[in-house]
């Protein structure tokens, strides 16, 4: 059984027990989450797909930790002009595992 979620802009499909790295959530860890906004579910007789969304389902899942991802360069250069720019950027991410599919 698994389930297709959106959260933070994204599409995600799960399972339970899969670990995921999403946007930054405002939970503290080892808090659960609910995710509502289900795009579709699969049991074992076939697909159910919402129009957007499939009434009644939801997602539940367990707040591991708060992490940061890779750094990203970002360097602006203009020749000849004796500009340049560099900055860096870490996203901040959530580290959640699913525990519960209802649907």
């Amino acid at each position: 059984m698994y389930a297709i979620i959106e959260t933070g802009g994204k599409q995600y499909r799960v399972q339970e027990g899969d670990v995921l790295f999403i946007e930054k959530l405002d939970a503290v860890d080892g808090a659960s989450v609910t995710f509502d906004r289900v795009l579709a579910v699969s049991k074992g007789e076939g697909l159910v797909a919402g129009a957007p969304l499939v009434s009644g389902a939801s997602v539940t899942a367990k707040v591991e930790k708060h992490v940061k991802g890779k750094k990203v360069i970002v360097y602006k250069y203009k020749p000849k002009k004796n500009y340049h720019k560099k900055q860096g950027h870490r996203q901040p991410y959530t580290k959640v595992t699913i525990e519960k599919i209802q649907a």
